[in-house]
């Protein structure tokens, strides 16, 4: 069997090392990973026709896993390797591991997930690997302060299980597992929970503003604020992770709905053309 690995926040993170060493003993290990952080990249691949990335080797001095660096986001890692830039297609996408909870609204923007989604949209299951942090929490990012305390092995361990049997029994269709882990010791794990998305984010942006550039006339700075974290139900992912909980929750693939009150909408374009 055959595992990509990639993330959103770079080639060089510890969370990625500590994923890899964990999925070596499954298979067949080649890791694909941004050259620099790209948090927040969603899905997102960037304009194709109009630039090539540049790819490098990379050793991660670890046995048995083919690293390369690209000049991109996650989702365009996982474009190159199913299309047979590195050889054989993966039968498996683990992204991760992302230091901070990648829950509630931030599921619709990490690259962590997205590079997941991505597989999935091309016929490979994968596995979006988080783990929340203890200062700094920011739904998806860790301030840099947090990363020594992160007890990258839980979740290391937890991945490496449900990679191994997602691999002896892969689905018919593929899946796309968003895993979420306490940043605790396994002992210290309350157990597991199939969850939903939670409305609300752990800790949310609160305002923006524009803050001026000294010496740069009519430029400024976005800056954001953040709220305080808040309790969320334990059946969702962010209040899973909460209660100390690991959050299992499975993707749904994007799909048309049937929406309510769109009448003055349609009748627009029924002005227009034919409904057919």
């Amino acid at each position: 069997m055959r595992i990509l690995v990639t993330n959103d926040d770079g080639i060089e993170s510890e969370g990625l090392l500590a994923l890899v060493r964990a999925l070596t003993d499954l298979g067949e290990v080649v890791v694909v990973a941004p050259d620099r952080d790209y948090s927040g990249s969603s899905a997102g691949f960037g304009p194709l026709l109009e630039f090539r990335p540049v790819v490098r080797q990379v050793d991660l001095d670890v046995d048995g896993a083919a690293a390369w660096s690209v000049t991109g986001p996650p989702a365009l890692c996982v474009i190159l390797a199913r299309l047979g830039a590195f050889g054989e297609l993966p039968d498996l996408v683990v992204s991760g591991i992302n230091p901070g909870a990648n829950v509630g609204r931030a599921v619709a923007h990490s690259g962590t997930i997205g590079a997941v989604v991505t597989g999935r949209l091309g016929g490979i299951s994968g596995i979006a690997v988080s783990q929340a942090v203890d200062e700094g929490a920011v739904v998806g990012q860790a301030v840099e302060a947090a990363h020594p305390g992160q007890r990258w092995q839980t979740a290391a361990v937890l991945a490496g299980r449900l990679a191994d049997a997602l691999l002896a029994d892969l689905p018919p269709r593929p899946v796309a597992l968003n895993l979420n882990v306490p940043n605790l010791e396994p002992e210290e794990l309350q157990g597991w929970r199939r969850t939903t998305i939670a409305a609300k984010p752990i800790r949310a942006m609160q305002q923006a503003g524009l803050e001026p550039i000294e010496g740069d006339p009519g430029a400024f700075h976005g800056v954001l604020s953040w709220g305080d974290v808040v309790d969320l139900p334990v059946d969702t992912d962010g209040g899973a992770v909460e209660a100390g909980y690991v959050s299992v929750t499975w993707l749904a693939n994007v799909a048309p709905e049937d929406p309510t009150g769109v009448d003055g909408a349609e009748a627009a374009l029924d002005r227009l053309l034919p409904r057919v």
